[in-house]
């Protein structure tokens, strides 16, 4: 019994798959020809009445007139500038001189509780770099420690990746940071 039923089962597979090859697509030939694939146009898909009147006919351009031959002048600058706008910016830039801030970055280096640990951490960086600025804040009960004044974020992440080593917790903040330390 057990002989027949797999008999059966097989035969039924043999023929589904027979039906599922038929069905397919044909299989290529055996010669190296690619199949053409172009489109044929049958007799009935062509117009059989004349569109040529309802297209639009343009009328062809002219030729462009030759011009003179004169021999151009070079233009001479007279740089004159209204003495008002020449005062603003003079303003402007007594202004800009003046101006101590930026918005920025700084490396916030040490969050924590305990004083000789930022401490330490300050410490580590200062005798590493000591060009960076380091800025220790208390407000009680926390400890805060911030390195640098950066103005693109760029500068701060290349110094962040310097001083991770030494302050493993080290972020970047956006901060108020001072612009001309050297006028200070």
């Amino acid at each position: 019994m057990k002989h027949l039923l797999r008999n059966v089962l097989l035969l039924s597979t043999l023929f589904s798959l027979g039906a599922c090859a038929s069905s397919g697509p044909a299989a290529p030939a055996a010669s190296t020809a690619t199949p053409d694939t172009t489109r044929r146009t049958s007799a009935a898909a062509t117009p059989t009445e004349d569109l040529s009147r309802y297209r639009p006919v343009f009328a062809a351009p002219k030729a462009p007139a030759a011009a003179p031959a004169t021999p151009a002048r070079p233009v001479t600058p007279t740089n004159h500038v209204n003495p008002q706008i020449e005062q603003r910016l003079r303003d402007q830039a007594f202004t800009n001189q003046n101006v101590k801030y930026a918005q920025g970055y700084r490396i916030l280096a040490y969050v924590g509780l305990e004083k000789e640990q930022a401490m330490a951490v300050r410490r580590a960086v200062i005798s590493r770099y000591p060009e960076e600025t380091d800025y220790l804040a208390y407000k009680q009960p926390i400890f805060r420690l911030w390195i640098g004044d950066y103005l693109t974020r760029l500068e701060a992440e290349q110094a962040l990746i310097r001083i991770r080593p030494l302050a493993p917790k080290a972020e970047l903040e956006s901060a108020q940071v001072i612009i001309n330390k050297t006028t200070f």
